[in-house]
């Protein structure tokens, strides 16, 4: 999780530096977005690395019957990732689900409001169900990760109603994932609230991308 907060750091410092022919100096503001998707990875890392501290390295690896070591490592989450696409196929193209890879071996899963959640509610829809029964057949089967769970709002309310409600919303997920016999040990959530967005909130669309939940599976590691 260390390595992935490096390159989450060292990302931010490189898209900082962007550069733009149309400008005099050659340099450019980053947009929103831009700057939104370097405060999810490393706010995403970050809330990662505090779950897997509260769990305790020694427990987790204990709970999942062992870590992973070496080049096993990636050839496990590769494996994992390719299977979570195939099933979350028809969410991808929808739009209402992404998958990606990220530094450090995790492979992060954003759920987009188009089927998580209501403006101001932490009730899964039923169509989000189906999502997550899809996701929890896959890790259950690649049982040798944690799942750091990440809720998100728009700016809509008060700060701290949508601290609370972010948090509600990725317990909400786990506690579903939990229900299909995916192991509690390997579960932890946090919630963002409205502080890191992905695109401007002063559109319909825009809060829509921003009422998200992202979920970063994390290979359990021996060492």
């Amino acid at each position: 999780m260390k390595t992935f907060i490096i390159a989450a750091l060292a990302g931010s410092v490189a898209l900082s530096g962007c550069s733009s022919t149309g400008s005099a100096d050659g340099k450019r503001s980053m947009t929103s977005t831009e700057k939104g998707a370097i405060i999810g990875a490393v706010g995403g890392a970050v809330a990662g690395a505090v779950i897997a501290d509260k769990k305790g390295k020694g427990a987790l690896i204990g709970a999942v019957g062992g870590g992973l070591a070496g080049a096993a490592v990636g050839n496990y989450m590769d494996r994992q990732k390719q299977d979570l696409e195939k099933s979350l196929a028809k969410e991808r193209e929808s739009g209402a689900a992404r998958i990606e890879k990220l530094p450090g071996e995790v492979v992060k899963i954003t759920m987009t409001s188009q089927t998580a959640f209501d403006t101001g509610s932490a009730d899964i829809k039923s169509g989000f169900r189906t999502t997550m029964d899809k996701l929890a057949d896959v890790v259950t089967r690649y049982g040798k990760t944690s799942l750091s769970i990440v809720g998100h709002t728009d700016s809509e309310g008060t700060e701290a109603s949508n601290q609370e409600l972010s948090r509600r919303r990725a317990q909400a997920v786990a506690d579903h994932l939990a229900s299909k016999n995916v192991n509690a040990a390997r579960l932890g959530v946090a919630g963002r609230g409205e502080s890191e967005p992905v695109s401007d909130n002063k559109t319909d669309a825009g809060r829509r991308a921003n009422r998200r939940v992202e979920i970063f599976v994390t290979p359990v590691r021996a060492e």
